[in-house]
């Protein structure tokens, strides 16, 4: 994709959400199924197969379904891999390869409730990108500046943006919506 198609795309929804703020507002939704059991969740994709969800090996898992917090390092980097590929399309920053590795660091203790003064979730996570580019530092160096400031998920788990989160148990007959 080429910069001015890349902004083609993007004009009529950037010019709607300046004009008109509220229409920028979404939910973005996720549903699993309950698998009791086997202490998993089915998980389906809006463009794919069902994702099974479990205990991780090091929590008594036997690897079998994919961990939670695993899958939410994968939707980083995808989330940070397509942001990067418009920053840099916009910036007509030529990539010809890429690879991005995420890593993050989690004491079990935590999660298992051995210790109440562990942290539950990751105490670090961090972005490795490798990538095939001409691009001279400073033009790499503003594209990651960007990549992170757009990226929905690395902004979302960051400490200044972190959102509130609730449960709520749905009673008998209510739905969803």
């Amino acid at each position: 994709m080429t910069p001015e198609e890349l902004r083609g795309r993007q004009a009529p929804f950037k010019e709607r959400y300046r004009s008109d703020p509220a229409s920028a507002r979404g939910t973005l939704t996720a549903r699993g199924e309950l698998r009791i059991p086997d202490l998993a969740v089915d998980i389906k994709t809006n463009r794919g197969p069902i994702t099974h969800a479990g205990l991780h090996p090091m929590a008594g898992g036997d690897g079998t379904w994919t961990c939670a917090a695993e899958m939410l390092l994968e939707a980083l980097i995808g989330c940070v891999g397509v942001t990067l590929g418009a920053v840099a399309t916009a910036m007509n920053v030529p990539i010809t390869r890429g690879f991005i590795t995420a890593e993050g660091d989690l004491d079990f203790r935590g999660t298992l409730g051995i210790d109440r003064q562990t942290p539950v979730g990751f105490q670090a996570i961090r972005l490795i990108f490798e990538l095939e580019t001409t691009a001279d530092e400073a033009q790499l160096t503003k594209l990651m500046e960007l990549s992170e400031r757009y990226c929905v998920v690395a902004q979302s788990l960051g400490e200044a943006a972190r959102p509130k989160i609730s449960c709520r148990r749905l009673s008998p007959g209510e739905s969803v919506t």
